[in-house]
């Protein structure tokens, strides 16, 4: 597991601290060389806590630095506290959808937009205490939405349980793929600390297709006509039976991007050399999918799962390609609304019964129990009106979770909680009715090559020039000066509620158009399949 997600927690050892504080009852400051909690002083909760990965693999002793979870949670100023800036969701009926005596503190694994989506949401949450963020990055611990660990290796199990022992935590929520299928949850578990998310067994519905699909023929899941390759001319020979357009698929996770929609032979010969001759994936390529091109609409479909029982979320519909008119190579998402007008009531009971329930009754009964967020991605026939499923991812979608936590009126750690409870069952969800949609900014170039280091300026005013917008960070950093810095491809999420979805569009498209950053793109069309679908109804 160590070797699968250290990437990503190196990713964000770097960040530099902000302001250095001397924390209660310890008589000294703190330096950096110990534990450096940073916090900027003019933002309510605004912090981040760096600890050097080797005193984690140890344990922070008292000859290092002992902190007290009293002297650190009951400060009176803005470090760490979220009950003095959040209130409790509502029914409607003025009544919590919560326990309030049932205090939580959450740690969520993944430093990217989906984790401050999820980091934004739990800190609304009545029942949470405190959210950290490992290893997070730099605009979520300048947001105030968690408080973030940047040299905790995530990797490392023993260092992320020895830190829920230090901290109370009660929760730890994993949001990338990478540690659900390394194991992370297993050895959280079996040191009894409750985590939402898959084991890596169960995680195989997304870490590998040609086990998504040997389970939907067992199980009867309707999904595309498809074979597996791992030899190449057997795969072409294949491909020339079938006929263009086709789809070529990595079986292994590829961030994304292992799925090429080929239009000609040629282009599916090409990506089957990709995958299978260069390696351009690695392990994750040395197998391939070969799958029939199903016309229609994409739509994403969630539930959270308890190992039995399924609870749906609400719909939310992404933008793959990375250009306008949904041209050029497939990316990680460039944009997204929820809901998807696409993906009726009535829809959403078919999936229910034909596609989610029938995936959680086959995985319990491989011995693989579920537990955690089933995302479907979903393809409504063009010639049946029906849907078949495309794949599974076995966490939140990025950037869907963006827009479903922007619409999110329950308490989210609570819910979570009784997933890893067996308990869901019990519970209901509240959702805003009013739409959201958010905005991708990306850096020049991608998803191909970019630059890095970029500055980006007046992401915060972005948030004041019109109501109801929250910019999501994905993937920035502090240069030596304080400005925010792109170190990744797809870098910040602009998202907005409105009344109507034309109304969410305008908003996020007026904070992004305040920002600043010349060497960044985005897409100019988010929505339009939301639009169409209104005008034509």
């Amino acid at each position: 597991m160590r070797d699968v997600c250290r990437n990503a927690a190196q990713k964000w050892s770097f960040i530099k601290p902000v302001t250095e504080l001397s924390l209660p009852g310890l008589g000294k400051s703190v330096s950096s060389s110990q534990a450096v909690v940073k916090s900027n002083l003019n933002r309510v909760g605004s912090s981040s806590i760096s600890f050097p990965s080797y005193q984690f693999c140890k344990g922070i002793s008292s000859s290092n630095v002992t902190f007290s979870r009293s002297n650190l949670f009951s400060r009176s100023s803005n470090l760490l506290r979220f009950d003095q800036f959040k209130s409790f969701s509502s029914n409607g009926n003025g009544k919590a959808n919560t326990k309030p005596s049932e205090r939580v503190t959450v740690l969520v694994i993944g430093g990217g937009g989906r984790e401050h989506a999820l980091c934004y949401a739990l800190r609304k949450s009545p029942s949470c205490d405190a959210v950290f963020c490992a290893p997070g990055n730099a605009g979520i611990a300048q947001s105030g939405d968690a408080t973030c660990i940047a040299n905790l290796d995530i990797s490392d199990s023993a260092a992320v349980a020895s830190f829920c022992r230090m901290w109370g935590v009660g929760l730890v929520v994993v949001g990338p793929e990478a540690p659900l299928v390394a194991g992370l949850v297993n050895e959280l578990s079996n040191a009894g600390i409750p985590t939402f998310g898959p084991s890596a067994e169960a995680a195989a519905l997304e870490g590998s297709k040609d086990f998504m699909k040997k389970l939907c023929d067992k199980y009867g899941i309707p999904t595309a006509k498809y074979q597996t390759f791992t030899n190449p001319d057997d795969a072409k020979a294949y491909v020339k039976e079938q006929g263009a357009p086709i789809v070529v698929k990595a079986d292994g996770l590829a961030a994304g991007k292992g799925v090429v929609v080929a239009m000609t032979l040629s282009e599916a010969f090409n990506a089957i050399d990709w995958m299978l001759i260069q390696g351009s994936f690695g392990s994750a390529g040395s197998k391939i999918i070969i799958e029939e091109f199903l016309e229609g609409e994409e739509v994403s479909f969630f539930a959270l799962v308890d190992g039995e029982t399924a609870l749906p979320l609400e719909s939310a519909q992404d933008h793959k390609r990375v250009g306008d008119g949904d041209t050029g190579p497939n990316t990680g998402g460039m944009g997204a609304y929820s809901p998807a007008p696409v993906l009726t009531r009535d829809l959403q009971s078919v999936v229910m019964e034909t596609i989610i329930r029938p995936t959680v009754k086959g995985m319990a009964a491989e011995g693989f129990k579920f537990v955690g967020v089933l995302y479907a991605g979903l393809m409504i026939e063009k010639k049946t009106g029906l849907p078949k499923l495309i794949e599974y991812n076995v966490r939140f979608g990025d950037p869907e979770c963006q827009v479903l936590m922007m619409r999110l009126e329950s308490d989210l750690a609570q819910a979570l909680l009784a997933a890893c409870r067996g308990q869901l069952g019990q519970i209901s969800l509240d959702w805003s009715p009013e739409p959201a949609l958010v905005v991708v900014m990306a850096s020049n170039g991608y998803p191909i090559s970019y630059q890095k280091g970029t500055v980006i300026k007046n992401i915060e005013e972005a948030e004041t020039v019109v109501p109801m917008v929250k910019t999501f960070h994905a993937s920035t950093a502090l240069d030596a000066y304080g400005n925010f810095i792109a170190i990744g491809g797809r870098t910040l999420g602009v998202a907005a509620k409105g009344k109507v979805i034309e109304e969410a569009k305008q908003r996020a498209y007026d904070a992004v158009e305040t920002i600043d950053w010349p060497e960044g793109f985005f897409r100019r069309d988010i929505g339009w399949r939301a639009l169409k679908q209104k005008q034509s109804a």
